[in-house]
């Protein structure tokens, strides 16, 4: 039974349980999904794989075994998941369970010595599983030991050439690849086999990754009755510098092809950035995917391809193309699907803070109106076919006061049902959809700026609340109506905050040309749209007290922290906080991925030097003086640890109130929920202390570090 908050706090939001996708089986009678949840009492996460009746919207808890993941259809009543064991001799297993019969010890298929991850299936017909998954391998080509491998004896490692490291960890010699095999049921036995000689590495001999890292997923490749489709960054094009991420396909008739076609590549012309989403149709001659323009911009929009005949890479075809190469239509197309007879595409694009379910024909020859949004409030992560035969779309959503939702879409008349939502729409949470608000103010051009807005659930319009201010990063990305366990607006405002989430220029989802105004302008327009929304809530929103403001932000939020506390806006706040920003615009070509700098920055330091001294916060220390909260973790290789030192130490140069938190094992995010808690209780008890609200609880058993 689920118990209701009394209070949203950070233990609320991180021990609330924390679902996956789920997936129906091809009846669309039930779906599998897993639900993890922390304990703050045993210190412990407890992890299980559930069946939902989709009729009912009733689950059962299969398996709770935390070694268990990945649960994927084989059958109507068969999945197919990996068990990864621990200790030592630790081993990977593919194991085969049976959903309406989970007392029954599910079987092995197949063990590795090795982490094998991303597994996906697909019934390719005549009673035959096609299988694909990622493992680490060895330079032979073949599954690398890397679960009992002996650690060597210097920890020593030489470069001569980029990535030197990359998000959180050094980058190894080492690459994943993706392996391929089929799956059949045995008659006699009743369990399912792999055919042939088990799987088989699809990329053996090339220079090819996939999935592409650091954050690639199962979402990098797809199965069809022709074969394997994948994206890989250019081999020959150095990852640092550039974007560019193809598509690959390798011909299979069976799924047990002991040594593969060399994998062609899929040419688009003029587009040459990051390719995305590959979708096989259902019938398998068709493919469609996603592709940038720019190789050197990883913000650029997204344009829809198709592939109409996959036995034909060389007719490749854009949705909505126009002759200038800008593309007709101004989202950005995510994830694909195809309707059961292939005749319509389902994609997920973002727009003004909603993450929306689009339609459109599977043709670009057909699609000559723009697509029109089914969906109208909220994030959907996921689209998947309800089943083989029913038109429906079953939906994996969430909001900024629900955390996990599943719902059916029927796009024949934009109805949607609600099936399943683990916080009764926040109601368990202590959260309500009347708490989310959002407002429209005049941004520094000639153009309307948008921000969200989250208010108290005890919000009374008559009383006066104190502002917290937060700024997104990216910087090309946005505040959304979507949840999140890192920066949940929601924390703030059960403080007793009316939250404002602005999407100045840069933000995506208000058309390309608003994100790509901030190249070469970062702290100008974005920063004057900031400037303007915080005047707009003080003539406009009575119940704010502009006078009691604190502003935060991370990443790009956290490079405009500093820009902000060097500027007059800086002033009208009582206290910021800076996670994860930048103090010193060279300081950032310690970076990894250098192109994002390039791009932003118009060129290299040798380059365009003045550019960088224009937009250096480093360079305007002179006029810090509103107290800070400075954090900054040692496996943040996206924005070394020494950007968040530099800013204490000149915070602490100039007298000015102000604090270091770090973490030595996160990265660029906050991830582990003990850490996570102490980064929620030390931003919120910094904040309270200057705007006068209660830090009752917010005590953490941190030792504070000082020279004595």
């Amino acid at each position: 039974m689920t118990r209701l908050a009394t209070k949203f706090t950070p233990e609320v939001l991180l021990s609330a349980p924390r679902r996956s996708t789920a997936v129906p089986n091809s009846t669309g009678r039930f779906a599998l999904y897993t639900v993890s949840q922390y304990s703050f009492e045993t210190h412990s996460k407890k992890y299980a794989i559930k069946l939902l009746d989709i009729s009912t919207g009733h689950s059962t808890e299969l398996f709770d075994n935390p070694a268990y993941s990945e649960p994927t259809w084989i059958s109507e009543d068969d999945f197919i998941f990996i068990d990864k064991t621990s200790g030592e001799d630790a081993v990977s297993y593919l194991k085969v369970a049976n959903a309406l019969n989970p007392k029954e010890t599910p079987h092995v298929v197949q063990s590795f010595k090795c982490s094998v991850s991303d597994l996906k299936a697909k019934d390719i017909g005549d009673g035959t599983i096609a299988l694909a998954l990622a493992a680490p391998t060895s330079a032979s080509g073949n599954m690398r030991d890397t679960l009992n491998e002996k650690k060597p004896y210097s920890t020593a490692q030489v470069y001569s050439e980029l990535f030197v490291r990359h998000w959180d960890s050094y980058v190894a010699k080492h690459k994943s690849a993706l392996f391929y095999g089929a799956l059949r049921k045995d008659e006699k036995s009743g369990t399912y086999q792999l055919q042939g000689s088990g799987l088989v590495n699809a990329l053996a001999g090339t220079k090819l990754e996939c999935p592409v890292p650091p954050f690639g997923g199962a979402a990098d490749f797809d199965i069809g009755k022709k074969g394997l489709v994948f994206l890989s960054k250019d081999p020959e094009i150095n990852p640092a510098m550039w974007t560019k991420t193809d598509v690959y396909y390798v011909p299979l008739k069976t799924f047990t092809e002991s040594k593969p076609p060399f994998p062609q590549v899929v040419k688009t012309g003029k587009l040459q950035g990051y390719s995305g989403a590959p979708t096989f149709s259902h019938d398998g001659n068709k493919l469609a995917f996603t592709r940038m323009r720019h190789k050197q911009y990883e913000s650029d929009k997204t344009r829809l391809m198709l592939i109409p005949d996959i036995e034909d890479l060389s007719n490749v075809q854009e949705f909505y193309e126009t002759e200038d190469g800008e593309g007709g239509w101004d989202l950005r197309p995510d994830s694909i699907v195809w309707s059961n007879d292939d005749t319509e595409l389902y994609v997920t694009a973002e727009q003004e803070g909603r993450n929306l379910v689009w339609k459109l024909p599977s043709s670009p020859l057909e699609a000559k109106e723009l697509p029109q949004p089914l969906t109208k409030e909220g994030a959907v992560g996921s689209i998947i076919n309800l089943s083989k035969t029913d038109g429906r779309l079953f939906l994996t959503s969430t909001s900024l006061v629900d955390n996990s939702s599943y719902s059916i879409l029927d796009p024949s008349s934009e109805a949607k049902t609600l099936v399943s939502s683990i916080s009764k729409e926040g109601k368990t949470l202590g959260l309500s959809k009347g708490q989310f608000d959002e407002f429209w103010f005049k941004g520094a051009g000639d153009y309307q700026s948008h921000a969200l807005m989250m208010k108290p659930s005890t919000f009374d319009p008559e009383k006066k609340y104190p502002l917290a201010f937060l700024i997104h990063g990216g910087p090309q990305g946005a505040w959304g109506d979507s949840w999140s366990t890192r920066w949940n607006p929601a924390i703030f405002a059960e403080q007793g905050y009316v939250v404002v989430m602005p999407n100045p220029t840069g933000s995506t989802g208000y058309g390309q040309k608003y994100v790509d105004d901030i190249a070469l302008d970062w702290g100008g327009r974005p920063y004057n749209d900031l400037e303007n929304c915080f005047e707009h809530i003080a003539e406009n929103l009575p119940y704010v007290d502009t006078n009691n403001a604190v502003a935060l932000g991370a990443s790009y939020g956290g490079f405009m922290i500093n820009w902000v506390q060097g500027h007059p806006l800086g002033r009208k706040f009582k206290a910021l906080v800076c996670h994860d920003g930048i103090f010193n615009t060279l300081g950032d070509w310690a970076t990894e991925e250098l192109f994002f700098v390039i791009h932003d920055m118009g060129g290299t330091p040798w380059e365009n030097r003045d550019l960088y001294q224009k937009w250096d916060p480093a360079a305007f220390v002179s006029e810090w003086a509103t107290p800070q909260l400075v954090i900054h973790s040692e496996l943040d290789y996206r924005l070394p640890i020494s950007e968040g030192l530099a800013a204490f130490n000149a915070l602490q140069s100039r007298g000015v109130p102000s604090k270091f938190l770090t973490f030595p094992d996160e990265n660029h995010w906050v991830l582990k929920p003990e850490n996570s808690l102490v980064w929620h209780k030390e931003v919120l008890g910094w904040i309270n202390k200057y705007t006068g609200l209660d830090t009752t609880g917010l005590s953490t058993d941190v030792e504070e570090l000082s020279l004595k």
